[in-house]
This record gives structure tokens, C-alpha cells and sequence, in this order.
């Protein structure tokens, strides 16, 4: 599959990683080619780097990892992007959208893309390695598009995750953004540290 990372830091940065180990192909979006973030990404296997229009054309999916407020000049930049699947990593913690209470909500209105909430609930140190050797973490996507929903589930095990879990239609974006506040709550704030990450368990009957 074809996939563009818009945003080289280190939520973009570890999933171009593991997406790349996992045979995709991994076109870096970046604002100047000749200087951006993450630049050793380019060693991985099957990547290259190109501006964000470039990138988004070329690209069957486009995962967003960039501070949100910028999601209308990015949907502007990408240009056509109709029946692709777009996946917002972003959370409004600080800022957001003009106009718009996140990201998603942007892209959905100013694209016709098949927009969907993933990505944004745990520290990149969890998209690098999920795998705590006792357990393997969970992923949470939030979206109204099923064609989104399915490959963006089988992306997230590809990135080593256990399942990615259905939180709900469109209408429960925001709530999957405050879900976030709650890993930055314990890990930040709470003093727990970025090694901890969620796990859905189920009791056995």
C-alpha cells in the first residue's frame, strides 16, 4: 500500500517505521525536501520524500501527524484527495482548527476524503514497540467511514498493535481525543511515565 506521512516527527516518524518494515511504501510528506525532520527516515526500506502535494497524490492513505491547527492549509495542499482514506493523529490540546473543534472535523469538511481518528491515544514510544512482552497494546479509531475503519485496523496491527478497537462514528472523535488526555494524565502529569499503554481485557464466561 501506498502511504503518506504528513508530519516526520515522532508519532509520523515511528509509524513510517513500522509501516516500512511492514513492506508498505512511505512517501514523506514535508514542507522543504532539502530540510525537514526526520531526516533518517529515509533509510528506511521503501521511503522517500517529497512535498505534501506530491505525496498525498501519490499516496492510497494519508496519515496526519502534525500540530491540528494546520489541518485546513494541509487539506489545501493536498489537493484531491477524494476516496482516499485520511488518518488523523492529531489531538487539540493546545490548539485547534480555526473553525473547527479538531482536525478530523476539517479534513472532513474540506476534502472528500474518507476521514478517520487513529493514532492519537498513546506516546510514540508505543507506536514504536506495543509489544510489553507479558501483553501487547490496544489501538482506538473513531470514524462514520467502514472503508477507513478497515484498513486503518489492519494498519495498526501491522504497526504491532493487538486490535484496533471501534470507539464509535464520527460523533465520538472528540470523545476519543479526551480518551488521549487520559495516557497524557498518567504518563505526564500523574508522574506514571510514557512506558504504560492500554489494553482492553475481557472477563471469560
Amino acid at each position: 500500500m501506498n502511504i503518506a506521512i504528513i508530519g516526520t516527527g515522532n508519532v509520523g516518524g515511528a509509524l513510517a517505521t513500522q509501516w516500512s518494515k511492514a513492506a508498505h511504501t512511505i512517501f514523506l510528506g514535508v514542507k522543504e525536501v532539502t530540510d525537514f525532520k526526520g531526516k533518517h527516515l529515509l533509510q528506511n526500506p521503501h521511503t522517500s520524500v517529497h512535498t505534501v502535494a506530491d505525496a498525498a497524490q501519490q499516496a492510497e492513505v494519508i496519515l496526519v501527524a502534525t500540530p491540528p491547527q494546520i489541518a485546513p492549509q494541509l487539506a489545501a495542499q493536498m489537493g484531491n484527495v477524494a476516496g482516499k482514506v485520511i488518518i488523523d493523529a492529531t489531538n487539540t490540546i493546545n490548539a485547534s482548527p480555526e473553525g473547527y473543534p479538531t482536525a478530523f472535523h476539517a479534513f472532513a469538511a474540506l476534502t472528500k476524503a474518507e476521514v478517520i481518528k487513529c493514532f492519537n491515544t498513546t506516546g510514540f514510544e508505543n507506536m514504536q514497540q506495543p509489544d510489553y512482552g507479558h501483553v501487547v497494546l490496544d489501538m482506538m479509531m473513531a470514524g462514520s467511514s467502514e472503508q477507513a475503519k478497515a484498513i486503518t485496523g489492519r494498519l495498526a496491527q501491522e504497526a504491532g498493535f493487538a486490535h484496533c478497537y471501534d470507539f464509535g462514528k464520527a460523533d465520538k472523535v472528540v470523545l476519543l481525543e479526551q480518551f488521549a488526555l487520559s495516557w497524557i494524565n498518567l504518563a505526564i502529569f500523574q508522574g506514571m511515565g510514557r512506558d504504560i499503554g492500554f489494553k482492553l481485557v475481557r472477563r471469560q464466561t
